[in-house]
Order: C-alpha cells, then sequence, then structure tokens
C-alpha cells in the first residue's frame, strides 16, 4: 500500500476506463482461497446472501442485529477473499456486508455503501471499514458521509491527508500486523495525525498484511503479496484477533 500518494492517483487514470468497468471483478485480481469460497455458504449461525454482481452479505441467524458493518476489499482483492471474517463477524451478532468495486478498487465505488443502507434499512447504526487501499475507500466514504457513520474499522490501512478523520466525531480502530511490509511501523505512526485522539490502536504482533483476507495467486499455497513480509503467526492466529477487535468494536459503538 505504499504510497498513498502514488494511490491516490489511481482513480484518476482509471476514469477514462470506468464507464467500461464490470461490477463483477477485474482480471488480474488477487484470488479467494477456497477456505473463502466455502465461507461464501450459509451455515447454523449465519445465512448468506451472494449477489455476486454487487455485493455478499452475511446475516447472523439468532436475533435481531441493530449494527452493520461494510467491508470494503483491498485493491485488486476478490472481494470473497474476506467471506471467512465476515462470516465470523456476523456470527457475534453484526450484519457484515463485503462490496464489490469496479475493477476491485474501492475509489472506483467508494459511494455503494449508501446502496448497502438502503437495502438494509433496519439497521440504524453502521461502520464501515476495509483492508488496505479498501480502507482508504471507506475514509473517503467516511469523510463524505459522517452522518451516516458510527465507526470506520481499518485493517492494515490509513487515511490520506485527502481523507482525514482527525475533526470528526467517528469511533475509528486501527488494526495492523509488525510484519507488515505494505503498511509498515511509520505509515501507522503517521497516520495518528488524521485519526481522531480516541482511536483504538490493536497491534498484530507477528502479523503481516496478506493474512487480513484469504486470497493467492493460484498457484502457491505459501502465497505472499509483493513487497509483504513472511507473518510470524498463522493465518488462524491473526484472523482470530482481526475478528474479534472488529466485533469488540462493533459492539461499544
Amino acid at each position: 500500500m505504499k504510497k498513498y500518494a502514488v494511490l491516490l492517483l489511481l482513480p484518476l487514470l482509471l476514469l477514462v476506463f470506468s464507464q467500461n468497468a464490470v461490477t463483477a471483478g477485474s482480471v488480474g485480481s488477487y484470488q479467494p482461497l477456497p477456505e473463502a469460497l466455502e465461507a461464501l455458504n450459509g451455515d447454523e449461525t449465519v445465512d448468506t446472501t451472494n449477489a455476486s454482481d454487487f455485493y455478499y452479505a452475511f446475516e447472523p441467524k439468532q436475533g435481531t442485529p441493530s449494527k452493520g458493518f461494510i467491508i470494503y476489499p483491498g485493491g485488486k482483492v476478490d472481494p470473497r477473499s474476506y467471506a471467512p471474517t465476515a462470516h465470523a463477524i456476523a456470527a457475534k451478532g453484526y450484519i457484515a456486508v463485503i462490496v464489490r468495486m469496479p475493477l476491485d478498487i474501492a475509489f472506483l465505488g467508494y459511494k455503494r455503501a449508501n446502496i448497502i443502507m438502503r437495502k438494509y434499512p433496519e439497521i440504524k447504526t453502521w461502520a464501515i471499514g476495509g483492508h488496505s487501499l479498501g480502507g482508504v475507500g471507506a475514509c473517503d466514504y467516511a469523510q463524505k458521509y459522517t452522518e451516516k457513520i458510527a465507526g470506520v474499522v481499518l485493517w492494515a490501512s490509513y487515511p490520506s491527508s485527502s481523507f482525514s478523520l482527525r475533526d470528526t466525531n467517528l469511533k475509528v480502530i486501527s488494526v495492523y500486523g509488525t510484519k507488515d511490509g505494505l503498511t509498515d511501523a511509520k505509515d501507522i505512526a503517521d497516520s495518528h495525525q488524521d485519526l481522531p485522539e480516541d482511536t483504538i490502536w490493536v497491534e498484530i504482533k507477528g502479523g503481516n498484511h496478506t493474512q487480513f483476507g484469504y486470497y493467492w495467486d493460484g498457484k502457491d499455497e505459501n502465497f505472499l503479496q509483493p513487497d509483504d513480509n513472511p507473518a510470524d503467526i498463522s493465518r488462524a492466529a491473526q484472523q482470530e484477533i482481526i475478528i474479534n477487535a472488529t466485533a469488540d468494536f462493533l459492539e461499544d459503538m
């Protein structure tokens, strides 16, 4: 995710092609691991909605959820790669919705949260967030539509100064890994200036960038995203921290 100064130009470069952007994803994106595809199915705790042209929703079977979490995928990552995380969060009592983006770039569809909210009018309290570049797109939305959002969840991500949340009343959580080669310690330290003073910081010791999702190149089972560092902990261990920290944040939001 180095550096947003460059990545923020990407929507301008892609704008020319956006009229032809397909909502069903983009060639060249990282693909979901088999366990991510399995997590798209419902089970005894979670119902799923597969609107594959636009979004994937996960709803708890027990109780009536009052809070929802909208997830923007990382740049050039198939959104289904976050299904296990969304599924687990839903099992804890929240609606979790992963939004598919044009060309798998959140900036090109950052307003899509509005459509999700209209589809679930019974949910009155929403958080928005995402992984890496998806988190930046979520910050873009949150800054422009602050009145619609109660909280922002950043997974290995941070806002640019253009999408600063510093002077908002939003609740924010930033979850990051110490072995992340794309969103490194300096990026996280620098992000303090663009986030509220009461931001919650969750450090995952040994966690990297790739293990915030379930994606790969379709070939190497030990896939590591370019420029990332090998993790010192398993994906399952890293995901447990991500899921619990996010669910606790939603509970307190």
